[in-house]
């Protein structure tokens, strides 16, 4: 088996857990009568853990070249998580488990993302090839568990995380083995020089605005649906929907890619967040507008995330690579997504969905804004 089809059976199985968990965990805690912001506290624990982690397992893959190691421990420590999450109730022990799982899990798919776009080296066209397996995996996890919950009750959604946790544990031992990167010396010192430079400040700025942007998205979008009437199988047809655009955009990503710009690309993405999030906000009574938001997911995860990995390709080269992506992972998805899922929490009680979804499109404009004043790629 190539590298290739290594990883992209990698990113299947990884999403096809996050299928299962990212739309309807949300349920599964308010079916066990969490509030608002005890929800969000706990979808908050793996955010926080990516603050520091990646850069932990970062730094280590980079040193000892076991990247292919950390994956496979990282993918048993969920499966241990979720199994141990099962056996013991209350909000503590949840939060806990949570936090603990996510700092043990979560330096692997930055070190599968540093490991593909090394394996390609110039070509990071071939990226989009590559990780719309992933996306396949997503739809698949979302379509097959929203159907189980619609015939079952939310709190069977544990056993299906558990089992598709095993999958992904038994898929990861097929990761290329390999180095990441051969760390020098003096990459700390390179790091921090690559950090001090504008764009990149400003980058790493837009990337956490947008991360903020998908607070409420992640935290809420399905409780506000199932609020709204939606059945748990509409629900899955509306998240599989944006899915499939992002499948699309990933068919289509090597030629976006030679045709525009790395910054158009990011800039375009952020705008339509703030877009979709104003559209989700107040067009949740039509099934039409919604559709229509889940498209844009195209933008707002696929070009955004395929976009963002180049660019930190780009900006951290040879050896400082690991490094480079779990800082991305670091700084965007664990403190943006972190300070975006708890000011979620907040303003969905204080301010409700609307306003919610309001202040989500309006982080989406600031990333847009940083991008095309200051980042240049």
């Amino acid at each position: 088996m190539t590298p290739s089809l290594r990883l992209s059976a990698y990113f299947c199985a990884y999403f096809l857990y996050a299928g299962a968990l990212v739309p309807y965990f949300a349920l599964y805690l308010a079916a066990r009568g969490y509030g608002a912001g005890e929800i969000a506290m706990v979808l908050a624990m793996p955010q926080l853990a990516r603050i520091a982690a990646p850069a932990f397992w970062g730094w280590l893959a980079d040193r000892s070249g076991a990247a292919r190691g950390i994956v496979v421990f990282s993918a048993a420590a969920v499966l241990a998580g979720f199994s141990l999450l099962r056996l013991l109730d209350g909000y503590g022990a949840a939060v806990a488990i949570m936090l603990v799982m996510s700092l043990l899990s979560a330096g692997a798919l930055p070190l599968v993302e540093a490991l593909t776009l090394g394996s390609l080296g110039a070509r990071t066209e071939g990226y989009g090839p590559i990780r719309l397996w992933g996306s396949v995996g997503f739809v698949a996890g979302v379509l097959a568990t929203g159907a189980w919950l619609d015939a079952h009750p939310p709190q069977s959604l544990l056993g299906v995380i558990v089992l598709l946790a095993a999958l992904t544990l038994a898929v990861s031992l097929l990761v290329p083995a390999g180095r990441v990167a051969g760390a020098g010396g003096q990459s700390d010192a390179r790091v921090a020089a690559v950090l001090r430079r504008p764009e990149v400040i400003a980058f790493f700025a837009a990337c956490l605005c947008m991360n903020v942007a998908h607070g409420s998205l992640y935290a809420f979008y399905s409780i506000y649906l199932d609020a709204e009437g939606y059945s748990k199988s509409a629900i899955g047809v509306l998240w599989t929907l944006g899915v499939l655009a992002e499948i699309a955009l990933f068919l289509v990503l090597p030629r976006l890619l030679r045709r525009y710009s790395l910054r158009a690309v990011l800039g375009a993405s952020c705008a339509c967040a703030a877009l979709r999030f104003a559209v989700i906000g107040w067009g949740v009574q039509s099934p039409l507008l919604l559709a229509f938001a889940q498209l844009l997911h195209a933008a707002t995860f696929g070009a955004y995330h395929a976009s963002s990995v180049a660019i930190v390709h780009r900006l951290f080269t040879g050896a400082l690579q690991a490094r480079g992506q779990t800082l991305y992972s670091s700084l965007s998805y664990g403190l943006g997504g972190t300070a975006g899922t708890l000011l979620a929490g907040w303003s969905w009680t204080v301010l409700g969905p609307e306003l919610s979804f309001s202040l989500s499109a309006a982080a989406g404009l600031a990333g847009a804004a940083l991008v095309f004043w200051r980042v240049r790629v």
